[in-house]
């Protein structure tokens, strides 16, 4: 039995939490959970299916996803091959599907690769893990968007039952 392998770009930690999640409905034995950070070319053709997961900070993919998907076109164009993006604003309604979301708009255009499947979850505000710099400035774009803006909350707006009809689309695959 081929196993899946997730890959995933974290800033504060919400995309990997998503992947464990993603892993653990999938089947942990099933599944190998790699920082996308840390990994370089792979030979993908070994997974049955390649999972990869990317959080936004302001307004942008980690340069290591492209990076990644440059390195392992071939592979993922050739396998089931699937996407999903974390950030803010997919904690509004519209902003949480592929077509709403600029940002997956914008990677669309951007990335030679387009995925079977493609998810969009709302990510975690962790002021109090934020440097100084960051705190200021996402506390400024929630100030802007409607956000909350408490400097002493944590607040996950991740939808986990969406996550959870994503994997089982994933499993269908």
């Amino acid at each position: 039995m081929k196993k899946n392998i997730i890959l995933y770009s974290t800033r504060e930690g919400q995309t990997s939490k998503i992947a464990n999640y993603i892993a653990e409905q999938l089947g942990l034995q099933s599944c190998d959970l790699v920082d996308l950070h840390q990994a370089e070319e792979m030979d993908l053709r070994q997974y049955e299916k390649v999972i990869i997961g990317a959080s936004i900070r302001y307004g942008h993919f980690h340069k290591k996803l492209y990076q990644f998907i440059q390195i392992n076109l071939d592979e993922l164009q050739k396998a089931k091959a699937v996407f999903y993006c974390v950030n803010l604003t997919a904690r509004k309604e519209g902003k949480d599907t592929p077509e709403g979301s600029a940002y997956i708009q914008s990677f669309l255009k951007k990335s030679p690769w387009t995925p079977d499947l493609i998810g969009v979850f709302a990510g975690a505000l962790y002021y109090p893990r934020y440097r100084w710099f960051d705190r200021v400035m996402i506390r400024f774009i929630m100030t802007m968007t409607g956000g909350e803006t408490d400097i002493t909350k944590e607040v996950e707006y991740t939808d986990w039952e969406k996550v959870t009809q994503f994997t089982c689309k994933v499993d269908d695959l």
